[in-house]
């Protein structure tokens, strides 16, 4: 008898799961604590169509179109879930992410004390950094959520798909889809500019058309939001000036050394005691790091922001020693998650 998906889906909230996989000849897996987990019998290519069909509605034709579609959707319950539908080998596969009921307060999340900061800024571009599934998601709807609790502002996100739902406060919230509300990023960020917006939000900095955008915002004293898939802010800046061609890349280092005003880079690791927890790097870009980040000497960024931890910076490998040292996370699993592992085992007794 094949499962309810409201069921399955009620079912992973109830075991913490953050993500669900749904794969013909395999039982629905969870991912708990960053491990699948298998639930029920394994599903046909039917059961995956079926779920599938039921998810997509009338959109299910640019799956057998495209190969994969991406949308959001609340359950019941008030479960809302991300979900990605694709093809392979011949049948239909989902992978479902489910995301917190409520927006976290942002001093919840247990990130550095300077994050708090950064919802303050007037202008500039804030990145929040990490791999897919390490919370970036949950840490900016905190941040704008904080803004829209405390400023009169207007809010402009552009996302892929809508993730969380805010509730307007003191803010105007308008949230764009792409691919239903707008035709792509780079549209819609072209258009935002016309849209009197105060913050925005950019899901993904994927091309150059958007980062391009993003700096012309972040220089006519907007303040922007905007993820990137990397690990550290060293590489983010090296990852944002590599999608330009060689002759423009020595402005693109100039507006970044003007705009940029955080980077905030995170993993989500396994505790000790079961759940996970997050460790995070900060940069706070200081006249220092301006200055490397505009003279192409993105090698020497870690160092100082390992001697700026006045302003509020924090190295990962640092911010994986304190968790170590609070007995938060194993050595093994800081050792895994560092970036030199060497200076994080001399600095951790019980490694």
């Amino acid at each position: 008898m094949r499962l309810d998906l409201n069921g399955i889906v009620a079912q992973a909230r109830g075991m913490r799961a953050s993500d669900i996989h749904l794969v013909r000849g395999l039982p629905a897996r969870f991912r708990i604590d960053g491990e699948l987990k298998n639930f029920g019998a394994p599903l046909t290519a039917e059961d995956c169509e079926y779920y599938a069909r039921q998810m997509a509605g009338n959109d299910y034709s640019a799956i057998e179109k495209m190969g994969e579609l991406d949308l959001a959707i609340t359950f019941p319950g008030h479960i809302r879930c991300r979900i990605n539908l694709f093809r392979q080998q011949g049948s239909v596969s989902s992978a479902i992410r489910l995301l917190s009921d409520k927006i976290p307060d942002l001093a919840s999340l247990g990130l550095p004390p300077m994050v708090q900061t950064l919802p303050t800024l007037n202008r500039g571009i804030v990145l929040v950094t990490g791999e897919t599934g390490s919370g970036k998601s949950t840490t900016l709807a905190a941040m704008l959520n904080k803004i829209n609790h405390t400023y009169n502002e207007h809010i402009i996100t552009l996302e892929d798909p809508i993730e969380y739902i805010y509730e307007p406060d003191l803010c105007v919230i308008n949230q764009r889809e792409i691919g239903s509300d707008t035709e792509s990023y780079a549209t819609g960020l072209r258009a935002i500019l016309r849209e009197d917006p105060d913050v925005i939000l950019i899901g993904e900095m994927r091309d150059l058309n958007t980062i391009e955008t993003a700096l012309t915002a972040a220089e006519t004293g907007h303040l922007v939001f905007a993820t990137l898939h990397t690990n550290s802010a060293p590489e983010s800046i090296d990852r944002i000036v590599d999608v330009f061609p060689e002759m423009r890349q020595r402005q693109i280092r100039m507006q970044l050394s003007t705009t940029l005003m955080a980077v905030l880079s995170q993993q989500l690791l396994p505790r000790r005691t079961g759940g996970r927890v997050a460790a995070c790097e900060l940069m706070m870009v200081t006249p220092a790091i301006r200055n490397l980040i505009r003279e192409g000497k993105t090698p020497q960024i870690a160092s100082s922001m390992a001697t700026s931890a006045a302003e509020g910076s924090v190295t990962m490998d640092n911010s994986l020693i304190a968790l170590c040292r609070q007995r938060i996370i194993s050595p093994e699993t800081a050792r895994a998650a560092a970036h030199d592992a060497e200076y994080v085992k001399k600095n951790v007794p019980m490694m």
